[in-house]
């Protein structure tokens, strides 16, 4: 009998093909063969291949305990496998896989892919929880095939973070010049990180709804906008003139809400306009016009997250030497959004610090993820401290009145 029909008379049955994998395994991790391993519920057969190898009894039970070392000298001492057991199962069983070596290497080759994105982000702290996310969720992991395919998109993505935000740039633009190609960002693996890292630029919750508003709204808070019709602004109060197109309509529409377009908004310049005041939601300007008409004075609305139009008409205004007054809702998605855009223009606060809030009634809870409240520091303490939000709505008898003439 040749040394290789005894190893496979020993070790190569079906009913040792058990202890064969077990053994691989380890060898695969690069553990010892130390030790023992036991298969739970050994059938006669099994029981009876052990005892075969061992040259004595496998004891009783349920359970099949088998000795590795004990093992090794069988083989060695038998001729069955000079080398020990390592050699007996690559004889047997094909060559044993270095999975410590090909997982070193996987994860160095993924680092690679992540090298351009990473180096942007050392400069751009306020994405560091959106990095952990990535990695927590394995988001890129499952878009791509592979840290090869990763590296080309990653490398695009990390241009597109470098330009974020960018005022008042077409979509296609803003593509074409950050990753070579005008519709690169319409859709896909790209499109969805580099709209996740627009909303965690702006605060919003990294993983968007994959709507078609929720995507122009998401480009619009970064200064990009889809396109120029659909980007808008409500405002109210705003002076005309007898000059310009845009000038002749806010004139004959004095006293009514009007929704521009930023199409509109571009071909215009300065626009002057003394004080005007802020609000976030549609709500504020509705019943404005409803109670003030044409004695209302300037009133723009964000509507949430500013679009390009809203920005675009914040920085006419600006150019006409306007002062700004600004009123939000009292929680941490309308304090990010006054800090976007008190960083933007500058306010003074319209009912929006401390005082204001402490002073408004609600029994709703304030949820989320607290955020500086630069234009008055101690409102952010305050909204931790009594942790009830507090929506325009329910302020909005207050609003009117300083609106009134």
């Amino acid at each position: 009998m040749t040394d290789t029909d005894r190893l496979r008379r020993l070790l190569g049955g079906p009913d040792t093909a058990w202890l064969v994998q077990r053994v691989r395994s380890r060898l695969e991790r690069g553990s010892p063969l130390t030790g023992k391993v036991t298969l739970a519920r050994a059938t006669p057969a099994e029981r009876r291949a052990a005892e075969l190898l061992l040259g004595r009894r496998a004891g009783t039970g349920t359970s099949l305990s088998v000795p590795l070392p004990e093992v090794d000298r069988v083989l060695r001492a038998s001729g069955a496998s000079p080398d020990g057991l390592a050699a007996a199962v690559e004889l047997l069983d094909g060559p044993v896989r270095d999975l410590t070596r090909e997982n070193a290497a996987i994860a160095a080759a993924w680092a690679s892919a992540f090298a351009p994105l990473d180096e942007t982000l050392a400069s751009r702290p306020e994405l560091a929880e959106w990095r952990a996310w990535l990695d927590a969720t394995g988001l890129v992991r499952r878009l791509t095939s592979g840290p090869a395919e990763a590296a080309d998109l990653l490398h695009r993505l990390a241009a597109v973070v470098r330009r974020l935000p960018s005022p008042d740039m077409p979509l296609g633009r803003f593509a074409a010049e950050t990753c070579g190609h005008a519709h690169a960002l319409d859709d896909g693996p790209l499109a969805t990180l580099a709209l996740s890292s627009a909303r965690a630029l702006t605060g919003l919750p990294f993983r968007a709804d994959g709507g078609a508003e929720s995507r122009r709204e998401t480009w619009a808070s970064v200064g990009v906008h889809m396109d120029e019709l659909s980007s808008t602004v409500l405002c109210l109060g705003l002076p005309g003139d007898a000059h310009t197109p845009l000038g002749r309509m806010l004139a004959a529409m004095r006293g009514e809400p009007v929704s521009l377009t930023l199409r509109q908004l571009r071909r215009h310049t300065a626009l002057k306009a003394g004080l005007v005041r802020v609000c976030e939601n549609p709500v504020v300007v509705a019943a404005a016009a409803d109670a003030l008409g044409s004695a209302c004075p300037p009133l723009v609305c964000c509507n949430g997250r500013p679009s390009t139009a809203v920005w675009r008409l914040l920085e006419l205004l600006t150019e006409g030497g306007a002062e700004f007054a600004y009123h939000g809702d009292f929680d941490w998605g309308g304090a990010a959004i006054a800090a976007a855009v008190h960083a933007r223009i500058g306010w003074r606060p319209w009912r929006y610090d401390a005082p204001a809030y402490l002073k408004a009634t609600s029994d709703t809870p304030l949820t989320g993820r607290p955020v500086p409240t630069p234009w008055d520091p101690s409102l952010a303490t305050a909204m931790k401290d009594r942790a009830v939000r507090v929506e325009e709505e329910q302020v909005l008898t207050g609003l009117l009145t300083d609106l009134a003439p």
